[in-house]
């Protein structure tokens, strides 16, 4: 006259007996029950996946084909009200319905291009926190709502294609005349550097030149001027005898020679007569 029923991990138990619901909640383990007037009910209370298709309203008009997931969990301790006011059947009575309500609500206020884009994450929570407030009273937390695949109108489809591409495009141009205007400011900056290069190397061959043409100049005024003292040294150390006496020597050294002339002046200066010419 007795069975039993095994509860799992993840589950919790509710007894009915005799049509009445049990407000006791029943924990993991075999449990024990009279068959003719007991029935335990076990309820998952860890995080369910349930996935729907549903056709969703855009701001514009549009039906958006989508598939979504609605991932929700059971508060054990509500089970048995949940179950009293419900059944087992809440997914369908309560939280498909009210799905529909709050999603039909929340993306009629955007645009069908938004649940491609970044906003879609922004509907989602929307979605998500409409629904928790009529759901978690009830004992049903929504942790989350997926919107996992958009249909959109082939014509808006393309439109979107098309306006993506133009704007990758765009970027892509962008890009092009950054390099290029980078490019250009390299070209400018190696062009800037070769004729610094060049301007240094011409301002350096001009200080070697300048510096040789200074050396030049004043190697040439010191000989100028050691030959201008010595020229003076010579003069202020000439004399009428030593004049005299040189000449006799260069007279004499001549004299020697075949080739040489000898011609009598006045007898003040002996002259040398050189061979072919003479000095007067």
């Amino acid at each position: 006259m007795t069975s039993c029923v095994v509860i799992r991990q993840g589950e919790v138990g509710v007894r009915r007996k005799l049509g009445r619901i049990n407000p006791t909640v029943l924990t993991e383990g075999p449990k024990g029950l009279n068959p003719f007037t007991t029935t335990i009910l076990r309820v998952p209370i860890s995080i369910v996946n349930l996935e729907i298709n549903a056709n969703l309203p855009s701001k514009e008009g549009l039906t958006i084909g989508s598939e979504i997931s609605i991932l929700y969990q059971l508060k054990s301790t509500q089970v048995p009200k949940l179950l009293q006011e419900v059944g087992m059947n809440y997914e369908r009575e309560v939280i498909l319905p009210v799905f529909r309500s709050a999603s039909a609500d929340i993306t009629a206020k955007f645009y069908a291009k938004d649940m491609h884009s970044g906003e879609r994450g922004i509907i989602e929570k929307a979605i998500r926190d409409q629904m928790m407030t009529i759901l978690e009273p009830k004992g049903i937390i929504i942790d989350n709502v997926l919107l996992k695949s958009i249909l959109l109108p082939p014509g808006l489809s393309r439109a979107i294609e098309e306006k993506l591409q133009a704007e990758q495009d765009a970027q892509r141009m962008e890009f092009v005349k950054q390099k290029e205007k980078a490019d250009a400011e390299r070209r400018l900056i190696q062009a800037e550097g070769d004729r610094s290069v060049q301007v240094t190397n011409a301002e350096a061959r001009k200080s070697v030149l300048e510096i040789e043409a200074a050396g030049k100049a004043n190697a040439m005024k010191i000989e100028a001027e050691a030959q201008n003292k010595a020229n003076e040294m010579l003069i202020k150390n000439l004399s009428p005898a030593l004049l005299r006496f040189r000449s006799i020597e260069a007279f004499r050294a001549v004299s020697g020679s075949n080739n040489s002339k000898l011609i009598f002046t006045d007898g003040k200066n002996p002259l040398l007569g050189l061979p072919g010419s003479f000095i007067d």
